[in-house]
C-alpha cells in the first residue's frame, strides 16, 4: 500500500457509516459467533461435535397490527418453521461456518507477488478438508472466483494460468460451499491500495441495504432501486479524474435451491423487470457490483466455469465418449458449477471436446468470465440469506463482513 489515498466520498455525506455497523447498532445482537484457532487437523465436524452451528445475523420483521394479529393467532408458527426448517437451517449454517473459516484461510493467502492459480488451489483444498469433501453430500458448491479489476465475475484459474495479483489490483472472492445441496453463495472485494475504498463501499453499503429491504412480501423491484440509487451516489477519484459509480446491470442477486445456484429468480439492481415478492422460506443471494466503467459486463478470455441443466436427460447425446462424459459428471457434480481445474484434478485431462459437444447439445451450460471495459474497476459483496417467519437471517454474515 504504498501510494497515497486519493480524497473520494460519496454524494451522500450522510451513507459515510457503513449499513454492516447500523446493523450491529440497530437490530437485536446475536449470540456472538465461536472464534475459532484453527489447527491444522480440526474440521467442522471436530470443532462443532454437537452440530450446534452459529446463527446468522437476524433482522426482525417490523409487523402491521393485521400481521400481529394473524402472528399472535397462529399458535402453530414456531413449531411450523421447527419442523420445515430445522434440518434446512442445521446444514446452511454448517455450509455459512464453513465459508467463514475458508475465507478467513483465504485471507492469509491474498498478497501482493501471489499466483492466482496457487492461491485457487490451496483455498480449496483446505475447503474440501474442513468441510470433509463427502461427493454430493458435502463440499465446494462452485470454484474459487477470483476476478481482478475490470473482470466482475466467473473467473478462476484455469491450469497454468499465471496471473500474478498486484498490488494496485481490486480483486473478488466469490466461493461457494454445500451441505446436502444448501448453498451459501457469497463473495467480497479485496483492494490493497486504500485509494479503492469508495469503490468498495459502494457495493458493500448497496448490499446490505438491499438485504434490509429484503423480507417477506418485499418486491424486488424496490430492492434493485435502493441498489441503483446507493451505488449511483458514489463517485471515486482515481489518478486525478472523477468516476461517477454504476450498478453492473446484468449481474444481478438470485433466489437458491438445493442443489441449485440459480433458481428462477433474479434481483436486478435497477427498477426494471417483473414486480415479484419475495417469499417465505426461501434463500436468495444479495449480490450487488460497482464499477467505474459503462455497467455492462461482456465475455472477457478463456471460459472455466461449467455447470449441467437440471433437465440434463432430455436433451440427446449420442456420441458414445459423450455419453460416458456426461455420466461423470453428473456423478462427481450433479447440478453444481466446475471447472477446468476440478477435471484435471480427477485425471480428465482431455475434455476440451467433450465439454464442447455437450454444450452444443445444450446439456452443459458455460460461463465465461464476465467483465466490464478495460481499464475500469469492479466491486462486488454477496451474502445469502434465508426468509424467516419472522425475520431474515443473513446466513454468510461474518467479523469481516
Amino acid at each position: 500500500m504504498n501510494q497515497k489515498q486519493q480524497n473520494s466520498t460519496p454524494k451522500k455525506s450522510q451513507q459515510n457509516n457503513s449499513i454492516s455497523q447500523t446493523l450491529s447498532e440497530n437490530e437485536n445482537s446475536n449470540e456472538t459467533q465461536k472464534e475459532q484457532t484453527l489447527k491444522p487437523k480440526e474440521t467442522i465436524n471436530t470443532l462443532f461435535p454437537e452440530e450446534n452451528f452459529p446463527e446468522g445475523k437476524t433482522i426482525q420483521y417490523v409487523l402491521t397490527k393485521t400481521e400481529e394479529k394473524r402472528s399472535s393467532n397462529d399458535i402453530d408458527l414456531e413449531q411450523k418453521e421447527t419442523q420445515f426448517f430445522e434440518e434446512k437451517l442445521k446444514n446452511l449454517r454448517k455450509a455459512a461456518e464453513v465459508h467463514r473459516q475458508v475465507r478467513k484461510f483465504a485471507n492469509t493467502l491474498i498478497k501482493p507477488g501471489s499466483k492466482l492459480l496457487d492461491i485457487c488451489d490451496q483455498v480449496e483444498d483446505y475447503a474440501r478438508f474442513f468441510i470433509e469433501e463427502d461427493g454430493l453430500k458435502a463440499g465446494l458448491a462452485f470454484p474459487f472466483g477470483c476476478s481482478i479489476n475490470n473482470i466482475a465475475a466467473h473467473y478462476t484459474s484455469n491450469p497454468g494460468d499465471e496471473t500474478i495479483l498486484e498490488e494496485s489490483d481490486v480483486l473478488k472472492i466469490d466461493f461457494g460451499t454445500h451441505v446436502n445441496g444448501y448453498i451459501i453463495d457469497s463473495a467480497y472485494t479485496i483492494a490493497f491500495n486504500p485509494k479503492y475504498d469508495t469503490l468498495l463501499n459502494a457495493s458493500k453499503e448497496a448490499t446490505y441495504s438491499a438485504i434490509k429491504l429484503s423480507g417477506i412480501d418485499s418486491r424486488l423491484l424496490e430492492i434493485g432501486d435502493e441498489i441503483e440509487e446507493i451505488i449511483t451516489s458514489y463517485e471515486i477519484e482515481l489518478d486525478n479524474k472523477v468516476y461517477p459509480l454504476t450498478p453492473i446491470f446484468n449481474l444481478c442477486g438470485h433466489s437458491l435451491d438445493q442443489y441449485l445456484i440459480h433458481s428462477g429468480t433474479s434481483i436486478l439492481p435497477c427498477n426494471y423487470g417483473p414486480n415479484l415478492k419475495m417469499e417465505e422460506g426461501k434463500m436468495y443471494a444479495i449480490e450487488t457490483f460497482a464499477s467505474t466503467g459503462k455497467g455492462f459486463a461482456k465475455k472477457k478470455g478463456e471460459c472455466s466455469h461449467y455447470m449441467l441443466k437440471p433437465n440434463a436427460k432430455k436433451f440427446l447425446v449420442t456420441r458414445k465418449s459423450s455419453k460416458a462424459f456426461l455420466q461423470f459428471l453428473e456423478n462427481e457434480f450433479g447440478t453444481l458449477a466446475f471447472c477446468n481445474r476440478w477435471l484435471k484434478r480427477l485425471g480428465r485431462n482431455e475434455t476440451k471436446k467433450d465439454l464442447k459437444r455437450l454444450s452444443r447439445s445444450g446439456v452443459l451450460g458455460k460461463f465465461p468470465p464476465l467483465g466490464d471495459i478495460k481499464g475500469s474497476y469492479v466491486s462486488q459483496h454477496e451474502h445469502t440469506i434465508i426468509l424467516r417467519s419472522k425475520c431474515t437471517e443473513i446466513l454468510s454474515w461474518g467479523e469481516d463482513y
